[in-house]
């Protein structure tokens, strides 16, 4: 009886390691699916960068017409153009970008 008891707790401590690396690993699996999304999102943002303009401007109005031409649907050169227009750290810049692109997303 002692010996099945014993067997018991090893098989319950088992269960426990194996399943916490899968609870893991889903989360990791939701930040690269969120992360696909937003590639897959800035890929249409490049494809259709003449409509887009018009929705990045809207959202941040200090940005030229130069500017725009300048960012040709880039994430990178749109946060530093944000960065630069509105005097912010490039960790604000980011997180407009990104609060921006959940909003895109939404619309998709």
């Amino acid at each position: 009886m002692r010996s099945i008891a014993t067997l018991a707790a090893c098989v319950a401590a088992a269960v426990a390691v194996v399943s916490v690396p899968l609870v893991a690993g889903a989360q990791t699996t939701a930040q690269t699916t969120t992360q696909n999304d937003a590639q897959t999102m800035w890929e249409k943002v490049k494809g259709s960068w003449n409509q887009s303009k018009g929705a990045v401007k809207e959202q941040w109005g200090e940005l030229t017409d130069d500017d725009l031409l300048a960012i040709e649907g880039r994430r990178d050169q749109l946060v530093g153009k944000i960065q630069t227009r509105y005097g912010i750290s490039r960790e604000a810049a980011e997180a407009q970008v990104g609060a921006w692109e959940k909003s895109r997303l939404k619309d998709m």
